[in-house]
């Protein structure tokens, strides 16, 4: 709202002053825009000031419209020079004149249709020369126009032939007619729209008019963030672990090293996930500043000649390999270091989960992003099986509202038995992988400390895959990253995890 400056509030003052005034000793205003030309008011201003003495009651005020019309550009260039016609005809000379040389004299437009109109007048002949075939003409076209310049009336038919030459255009007048108002009085009083302590105190309460409340106004609308639909299900999914029993790990680690992200895991330093095509690699800091010596010692003792029953890797290990520093690829990194610190710290059972990004160098499809979010689950214990890991699942994901599951027998370098989990995409019409899991290997427990008879079950997932069952998204562009339609973070509904 642009502020009025002091001249304008005094102008807008003066024609409220006027109004009000005037209506004290008259039962109407019958047309503003009269009133205001009889008054040298200017008629918008006029009605703006109507519209603000309307709202506080002190005016009532009804509309008028009027139909008006008022000449085209072209048409007032013929109110002032003539009809084409006319001008074509006034331009023969009594002797007459050839049609190119006649039409040199005049302008292409008016030319082209004045010659047109004039013969079809019968103004004209064409043999030999062009001539005048009637000694006088009457400009009817230019009076007509100047009529209506003029503000006075004109036929019917005759408004339609200019209308079809584009000669006129309407235009709709807007005014008021106005009368006194449920508040009237001689000069606006300004409501007062607060009662203060001030007033109060004083008892100027008492002499104050005030400014009713509208309690219909829904107010000015709160300008306020918007939930991401990931975020709304990575709340949920942090409640049902939460409800489970399980620890939240600190994640707040996007780099990491390939110790903790691949050599801790017993994953071997030639492992295809290794490579820049499936991992980011970072240049600065390119390597890690500290790494647990005596760990790392056991970590590549596990790798060249194996322990605890493994024959290992059989591989000369190198520790710069090791020291790279890595956009994490999964957040079974935390769990590492988690389980590494449970082991230093005197083992207890635990459960332990996480949500938060990880990155990969994965080409865009849409099932998959460079950048998306896991889920990981991870309960340790003593005797722990693969039936306690798919009845934790089960359970787990049917608090999601998740129950069409399948495991299909997989490969991990750190897990054995591992199974990849899927589930029914009623959208795609298909199985989806929703999760991996799997027993953590001893050639990974040990080596950290934990005592041999404690297992380790967990799984992890896309917190991206699950949100594109329950919201019913099929391409994952469109739940995540650039191209995600702003209205979706708008107007997306509460889905609830487990009440699909």
């Amino acid at each position: 709202m642009v502020a009025l400056s002091d001249k304008e509030v005094t102008k807008a003052q003066h024609v409220e002053e006027v109004i009000l005034s005037h209506l004290q000793t008259h039962e109407e205003i019958v047309n503003s825009g009269e009133f205001a030309k009889a008054n040298g008011l200017e008629h918008d201003l006029l009605l703006s000031v109507v519209q603000s003495l309307h709202g506080f009651n002190y005016v009532e005020a009804q509309d008028i419209k009027k139909e008006a019309w008022v000449l085209t550009e072209e048409g007032n260039s013929y109110a002032t020079l003539g009809s084409p016609e006319v001008q074509v005809y006034k331009a023969i000379p009594l002797e007459g004149i050839s049609r190119e040389d006649l039409q040199k004299k005049l302008d292409v437009s008016v030319f082209k249709i004045g010659f047109a109109k004039a013969m079809g007048n019968k103004w004209l002949e064409t043999k030999p020369l062009v001539s005048r075939k009637v000694s006088n003409v009457e400009d009817q076209v230019q009076q007509q126009l100047v009529h209506i310049r003029n503000g006075q009336d004109l036929a019917a038919a005759d408004i339609d032939a200019l209308k079809k030459r584009k000669l006129i255009i309407p235009l709709i007048w807007k005014g008021y007619s106005i009368r006194k108002g449920t508040s009237y009085a001689p000069k606006r009083t300004k409501a007062a729209t607060d009662l203060t302590r001030e007033v109060l105190q004083r008892g100027t309460w008492k002499d104050l008019v005030f400014k009713d409340y509208n309690y219909n106004a829904l107010g000015q609308p709160t300008e306020g963030g918007h939930l991401h639909p990931l975020l709304k299900v990575r709340a949920q999914f942090r409640e049902i672990f939460l409800e489970m029993g399980f620890e939240e790990m600190p994640t707040n680690n996007f780099i990491e090293s390939s110790f903790w992200n691949f050599d801790a895991l017993f994953q071997p330093q030639q492992h295809p996930a290794r490579d820049s095509h499936d991992t980011f690699f970072l240049q600065v800091p390119e390597k890690a500043q500290f790494l647990p010596e005596d760990y790392l010692q056991r970590v590549k003792e596990i790798h060249e000649h194996g322990g605890y029953g493994s024959i290992g890797y059989g591989y000369n290990w190198k520790r710069e390999d090791a020291e790279k520093n890595v956009l994490r690829t999964h957040t079974t990194a935390v769990s590492s270091r988690m389980l590494y610190k449970l082991a230093q710290d005197g083992f207890t059972p635990k459960r332990y989960f996480s949500i938060d990004r990880v990155f990969r160098n994965e080409a865009v499809d849409r099932t998959h992003l460079a950048e998306f979010h896991q889920i990981e689950g991870v309960v340790c214990d003593r005797g722990l099986t693969l039936g306690d890991l798919i009845g934790v699942l089960n359970e787990f994901f049917s608090r999601l509202g998740i129950r069409k599951l399948r495991f299909k027998p997989a490969y991990n370098p750190y897990t054995e038995p591992s199974m990849e989990i899927f589930s029914y995409h009623d959208t795609l019409k298909k199985w989806v992988e929703v999760g991996n899991s799997g027993m953590f290997r001893p050639e990974m427990l040990l080596p950290m400390g934990l005592p041999e008879d404690v297992s380790v079950i967990a799984w992890g997932l896309s917190l991206e895959r699950p949100t594109m069952i329950l919201y019913g998204i099929d391409n994952i562009r469109d739940l995540f990253g650039h191209k995600v339609d702003l209205k979706l973070i708008k107007s997306n509904p509460i889905c609830r995890l487990g009440m699909r």
